[in-house]
């Protein structure tokens, strides 16, 4: 299976609500965007309209591969981008900047490709244990980009007091994944560390003016210029880490609940996580009604096995509660703590139409949508769905598809996670999924079917993406063919001569014979 291979396979939509006042002071638009990251669109927009840092709010961080629309918050300043892959639209004005008390959920829509006829078949058995069980509300792989980069937890450097470790994980580190010319920025200074003074050839280097001037003011106050990290950037960098012991204690915490028999893997960014494939009615309510800590040093915790957990995973970190603590900056470097829902249930799960995958020769492909409350992954309601056979890319996976670019029927190169596998038997037209939401089987005829099954009308598949933005395919015009420049000279000349030729044919015989 394969989500993602292009960027319209991925869609989320924020409901949204926030108090609009005429005179606020910041002006709220609905930012769509798609192939970019929260941060990277609100840079973007910050330099265009020379906007201060920490300018722009918005209400959660949106995932970089695929399409999105979310709510932004500007500071004090009109702005306006109609560009291809970022469009704003304006709604109106606040008092308030915005956070993540102005969301009240998320509505996704993913087409996952690459799919057999054993996949389709156990689709619907795994939507129903996902509407009797939830989801565990695990963070997903995109938390931990920096792990999938090369540069660690950085937090892991500032709880130890090594900042220089810190800013040369997140100025000198570069990604032998990333192809943006922010990796020759970091690479240059991977290879110049301590000479501020050195010109950096890269106009991606702007992004670090602010750093690099601290730098080059107090040279080895690492501190001081890892200060100058924008703040909502610094404080994701505590979260990660954050994150990676809560899913590490919610792991703890389900194998002291359930039976081993009741539990199985699935491989992430960051190590194994665990979901359960069933649970006696007691354990089901405790789970759907607990919240686990994301921990800080005022984390106070009641339930025993919560606290069992929460021991068993600083134990193996070698840090307490206190540990959990910058020093040397608190108001600024700091862990927050929250409580955080246990278990996510999906609502409105709707199973789209079983289709031939046109990306994918001899494979499936199917739309699958469903809301979830904010701070829930969507792809780990997918990884749930198709757990019997998800497998997270490799580094060498993603680097094999720069090299091997999946083309679609048209001879377009597809974006893509990584290179196809080869042809399967060309399947057979199908009919449709029943609403997953209801319990449904896969009806008779459909790829893995078992026995017989009463057919229902085929639920209304996700929403196709919005025409007004133009996706990738409408973005990047096929080039087309020029010719050398001795050819369109000698072309030009034999036209005039042509011309030349006609239009003395067209004169007066009198006037020829003068």
């Amino acid at each position: 299976m394969r989500i993602k291979q292009r960027p319209e396979d991925f869609s989320v939509k924020e409901s949204y609500r926030f108090d609009e006042v005429p005179s606020g002071r910041y002006r709220v638009y609905l930012m769509d965007k798609q192939k970019l990251s929260t941060f990277d669109a609100a840079d973007r927009i910050r330099d265009a309209f020379g906007l201060k840092p920490g300018s722009i709010s918005y209400c959660g961080l949106k995932d970089k591969q695929g399409r999105t629309e979310q709510l932004i918050a500007v500071d004090g300043a009109d702005v306006d981008m109609q560009e291809p892959d970022l469009r704003l639209k304006y709604l109106g004005r606040s008092d308030k900047a915005l956070s993540a008390a102005n969301i009240t959920s998320n509505r996704f829509a993913v087409t996952v490709r690459s799919l057999s006829e054993t996949s389709v078949g156990f689709l619907n058995v795994a939507a129903a244990e996902v509407n009797r069980l939830g989801v565990v509300n695990y963070f997903d792989s995109q938390r931990f980009g920096s792990l999938k980069h090369g540069q660690g937890f950085i937090a892991k450097d500032l709880i130890r007091g090594d900042f220089e470790a810190a800013l040369r994980n997140y100025l000198a580190k570069p990604s032998e994944l990333d192809r943006t010319e922010d990796a020759k920025v970091k690479s240059f200074w991977r290879d110049n560390w301590g000479r501020w003074d050195a010109r950096v050839p890269f106009e991606g280097s702007k992004k670090y003016h602010r750093i690099l001037k601290s730098l080059r003011e107090h040279p080895g106050d690492y501190l001081r210029a890892f200060l100058q990290i924008d703040a909502s950037y610094r404080a994701m960098l505590l979260f990660t880490y954050q994150s990676y012991l809560w899913n590490e204690g919610v792991r703890r915490y389900l194998q002291l609940l359930l039976p081993r028999e009741h539990l199985f893997p699935l491989k992430y960014q960051a190590g194994t996580l665990l979901f359960y494939r069933d649970a006696d009615p007691e354990v089901l309510r405790v789970l759907r009604e607990s919240t686990f800590p994301l921990l800080a040093p005022d984390t106070r915790i009641e339930d025993p096995k919560v606290k069992e957990a929460v021991d068993w995973v600083l134990g193996r970190e070698k840090l307490s509660l206190e540990d959990l603590r910058i020093k040397e900056a608190p108001r600024m470097l700091y862990f927050k703590h929250e409580e955080r829902p246990t278990v996510v249930l999906p609502h409105k799960l709707v199973i789209g139409r079983v289709q031939n995958d046109e990306l994918n020769r001899g494979e499936y492909k199917v739309n699958i949508a469903f809301t979830l409350p904010p701070g829930a992954y969507a792809t780990l309601v997918i990884k749930r769905l198709f757990h019997f056979e998800y497998q997270e890319e490799s580094a060498q996976q993603i680097r094999d598809s720069w090299r091997a670019p999946v083309e679609d029927q048209d001879g377009e190169a597809a974006d893509t996670a990584y290179a196809p596998r080869g042809p399967r038997k060309a399947p057979a037209p199908t009919p449709p999924l029943r609403d997953a939401s209801r319990g449904g089987s896969v009806p008779k005829g459909a790829p893995g079917a078992r026995g017989t099954a009463r057919r229902s009308p085929a639920p209304e598949a996700p929403t196709a993406p919005d025409k007004r933005v133009r996706t990738r395919e409408t973005t990047e015009a096929r080039p087309t063919p020029t010719l050398g420049f001795r050819e369109s000279q000698r072309q030009k000349k034999d036209a005039k001569e042509k011309a030349r030729r006609e239009q003395a044919a067209k004169r007066p015989e009198s006037r020829k014979k003068k």
